[in-house]
């Protein structure tokens, strides 16, 4: 049988209400279909147990995962203040939701668990889909502690643009500084595409002190004083809205070995003391180049995930794309929002359904000749689901 997929949304006051309508949409989506697997994005302001009560209440025992995010999205656009529910259906798929509370903690401790966890089944997990803690935690480490062939995909939730404190939802459990992972088996495929429209524009500096998360100077002056100069605002002012968080879409771009691709690591907020709070560590001594994303080039690469996801699957048929964006793109494509799903259904068609979010990071699997699955910042992250060929 081939795979079905039902989309909902809903905007309501009441968390529980827009939760529940938004699954009833997607439930009248399938028609006579089971579901097999919910994927629910939720508005960062919103209690997450009151949105998975809304949800659970027409079907309890039907496994859930999902996020928190600056705004959901959908084949009409951006949602900023809507409940989005995508449900998967299907006669041979089998999906378990797992909790991993102590993620933002141990993150290399969750990595193993998970590769535990799909080691005790007979029966290969086909694709793994994470949600994860956007700020805290550390995904790199996570990434790095899983093997090449892991069938590995997810992002991480955003919250409020000042603390950016999201949530993750598994099953009837949430909360932030978790992760929630999806085993999908059976009959199902993923292709899965990613782009950025970000490039460098010569601008050069040095890593000279960082720690943990925190990069404390670029070529010898605190960070916010390097942007102040180039950007001509107040060093203090960086500390402070809108330029705190401005500092997302003005990334760093570094050289990695036996590539000619930059690694992109973008700021989440710009400190008090003038240091940029990343979500993965950068090394004393690393060479950095400024980027700059166009909305036009965002658009490309939009398409261009979306054209490389479904190539991966071949002779298959779209089920349902699942759109994991970084948050930057949400501040970029302001004068035009929505441009990015415009441009992934050029290439999908305007039939299928589509879900997603903005999110502060994307993983997606090893290419091939990498060790690890990867950790992403500032990309479009194309996810679409189909039953396998033949």
């Amino acid at each position: 049988m081939a795979i079905v997929a039902g989309v909902g949304q809903a905007e309501a006051l009441d968390p529980r209400e827009a939760g529940l309508q938004a699954a009833h949409q997607a439930l009248n989506r399938l028609g006579t279909f089971t579901p097999r697997l919910g994927i629910v994005i939720a508005p960062h302001r919103f209690d997450p147990q009151s949105v998975v009560s809304g949800v659970t209440s027409l079907l309890s025992n039907v496994p859930l995962i999902g996020f928190s995010a600056t705004a959901g999205l959908t084949k009409n656009g951006v949602h900023a203040h809507s409940v989005i529910v995508a449900f998967l259906s299907g006669d041979d798929i089998q999906a378990e939701a797992h909790w991993f509370p102590a993620y933002s903690q141990a993150s290399a401790e969750t990595a193993m668990r998970i590769s535990q966890l799909i080691g005790y089944e007979q029966r290969p997990a086909e694709s793994l889909l994470v949600f994860a803690d956007g700020l805290n935690g550390n995904a790199d480490e996570f990434c790095n502690v899983l093997p090449a062939n892991m069938p590995l995909f997810g992002g991480l939730s955003t919250g409020n643009p000042q603390s950016q404190e999201g949530y993750q939802m598994a099953g009837l459990q949430s909360g932030n500084g978790g992760m929630a992972a999806a085993f999908l088996r059976g009959n199902i495929s993923v292709g899965i595409g990613h782009g950025h429209g970000w490039h460098a524009v010569g601008n050069h500096f040095r890593v000279t002190r960082s720690r943990g998360f925190w990069v404390r100077t670029l070529d010898g002056r605190p960070a916010s004083e390097t942007y102040s100069k180039m950007f001509g605002q107040p060093a203090r002012e960086w500390a402070f809205p809108p330029l705190n968080y401005m500092t997302r879409i003005y990334p760093l771009g570094f050289e990695q070995p036996d590539s000619d691709r930059l690694m992109v690591r973008a700021p989440v907020r710009v400190e008090a003391d003038g240091s940029f709070r990343m979500n993965a560590a950068l090394r004393d001594g690393s060479d950095a180049y400024l980027l700059i994303g166009s909305p036009a080039d965002c658009d490309e690469a939009a398409r261009e995930a979306a054209r490389k996801a479904v190539r991966r699957l071949g002779d298959s048929k779209p089920a349902l794309v699942l759109v994991l964006v970084d948050a930057a793109w949400q501040i970029l494509l302001q004068g035009r929002p929505g441009s990015e799903i415009k441009a992934i259904r050029e290439v999908v068609g305007e039939d299928v359904p589509i879900a997603g979010g903005y999110t502060l990071g994307q993983i997606v699997p090893a290419e091939p000749g990498e060790a690890h699955p990867k950790f992403l910042n500032e990309h479009i992250v194309v996810a679409i689901f189909a039953a396998k060929q033949g």
